[in-house]
């Protein structure tokens, strides 16, 4: 993780195939504009032991050793940060929540400080997004085996043993190797003190136009305005499928409601110490971040670079996607990448480019070929018994039609895609799994099929 510099970067996002509500969080940026000051507000006058103990609950946690080595290159110019909503109750019984076993993540964004602090990109990652989440350091000594799941398992699998840092290092290293875009900073917020800060606040108030009854969140709320405290405002932004289209993207909608009135609230408590207090002490006693943001000072240095951009110039976008169910028809609780879309933006976040919603969703409007019309031979070039037939299931399970395996006729150097006139989407489509592959036409290849030589260089099957 390296030192932190502030920017930010530009506008709201839908994703690619069926339309999708608005992106997670999508006033990020203003809340965390907004709770800088605020901390800055009410320490400036309350003396140096204040501002020392709020900045001491800041947990920072070292990850660089549970990443690893294989991470994608520095981004040129700006600054990555992963900011990950935790589910972790420990401290706060198991009123809401109960059978969880680990942590869970039940937020995730990406933020791009770009252009030396001329702009910033919101980026959010679906939960239900099917991806391969790496081996990770589960935190006793024992690493986890690869495979393909949702992407908020990765922060579960790491948080095995109750490490925060353990599970940020593999949410991280997942979203290092499914984006190929490096992560410089990460900030964890879990839920003691999302209800610590709404209970200092004396609660919040919502206004929902049906009333709520929701056996998973322990949630029964009449209809109309009302204020919500404890495990019913804890309810209320984690309810799924009793509200709206029981999806995790309508959810997100939702939470970002709630964190605006909640700020709100906030802001009009501002001169009132005890709740202040209450709600300071709660908002820094629920982070966890690497060691270079552990403090109040450089949160509140990457807020202020935050709060001075112009709001045109910070976009909120969510990761372009469709149904999984499209690629495999068993599967009808996940999303897919889309793979063109979504490479256009990771790449732009690696180069330090600004994205726009515009920009973006003039290439998700256009979704790849479905997998199962994308037929596969796979060659083995390495030499390494059995290493065509791993890859072809690995794709099969993807959704892809794999036409034939068996091994190249001479051995490769690195691994290539090639494909034959008329199947360039259908190369693209499968490239889009293979992070850092770049599809070559050939006169030479088969027809009909996509042909996927594997070298000793074969990147990871991303979901």
């Amino acid at each position: 993780m390296k030192a932190v510099q502030t920017g930010a970067g530009s506008g709201p996002a839908r994703s690619g195939g069926r339309p999708r509500p608005r992106s997670p969080l999508r006033r990020i940026g203003r809340w965390i504009a907004v709770a800088a000051a605020l901390l800055v507000l009410g320490t400036s006058g309350a003396g140096g032991w204040l501002y020392t103990r709020l900045s001491g609950n800041i947990q920072g946690a070292g990850v660089d050793g549970a990443i690893g080595d294989n991470r994608p290159s520095a981004t040129q110019g700006g600054e990555n940060i992963l900011v990950i909503g935790s589910d972790s109750r420990k401290g706060t019984g198991d009123g809401y929540g109960r059978g969880l076993t680990s942590m869970q993540s039940d937020t995730l964004l990406l933020l791009h400080v770009g252009g030396s602090g001329k702009w910033a990109t919101v980026v959010s990652f679906p939960r239900d997004s099917w991806v391969r989440i790496p081996a990770c350091d589960q935190g006793d000594g024992t690493f986890s085996v690869p495979h393909h799941f949702k992407i908020n398992e990765a922060f579960a699998i790491g948080g095995s043993t109750g490490d925060t840092g353990k599970a940020a290092a593999c949410a991280i290293k997942t979203v290092e190797q499914n984006t190929r875009v490096r992560i410089d900073h990460f900030l964890v917020v879990d839920f003691r003190g999302f209800t610590g800060m709404v209970n200092a606040l004396d609660g919040v108030e919502i206004c929902p136009e049906r009333p709520i009854h929701d056996r998973k969140a322990h949630l029964d709320l009449r209809a109309g305005c009302q204020t919500v405290k404890d495990s019913e405002a804890l309810g209320y932004v984690r309810a799924r499928y009793s509200l709206g289209d029981g999806t995790d993207i309508g959810r997100i909608g939702r939470q970002q409601e709630f964190m605006r009135a909640l700020v709100a609230r906030a802001k009009a408590k501002l001169y009132n110490p005890g709740a202040l207090y209450g709600f300071l002490d709660s908002a820094t006693g629920s982070l966890t971040t690497d060691p270079e943001l552990a403090g109040l000072k450089p949160l509140h240095e990457l807020a202020s670079g935050l709060k001075a951009l112009p709001t045109n110039r910070i976009s909120f976008l969510t990761v372009p996607n469709y149904p999984r169910e499209r690629d495999v028809p068993s599967d009808r609780a996940n999303v897919v990448w889309n793979g063109p879309a979504a490479q256009r933006l990771f790449t732009a976040l690696a180069l330090d480019r600004e994205m726009t919603a515009a920009r973006l969703a003039e290439t998700a409007r256009q979704l790849p070929p479905a997998a199962a019309t994308v037929a596969v031979t796979v060659l083995n070039g390495t030499g390494v018994t059995g290493r065509a037939r791993e890859t072809a299931d690995r794709l099969r399970a993807l959704g892809f039609r794999i036409s034939g395996t068996g091994n190249a006729p001479a051995p490769a150097q690195r691994t290539t895609l090639t494909y034959p006139e008329g199947l360039a989407d259908q190369a693209r489509a499968l490239a889009a799994h293979l992070p850092g592959l770049v599809p070559i036409r050939s006169a030479r290849a088969a027809p009909g099929t996509v042909t996927l030589t594997i070298g000793p260089d074969l990147p990871a099957v991303t979901g």
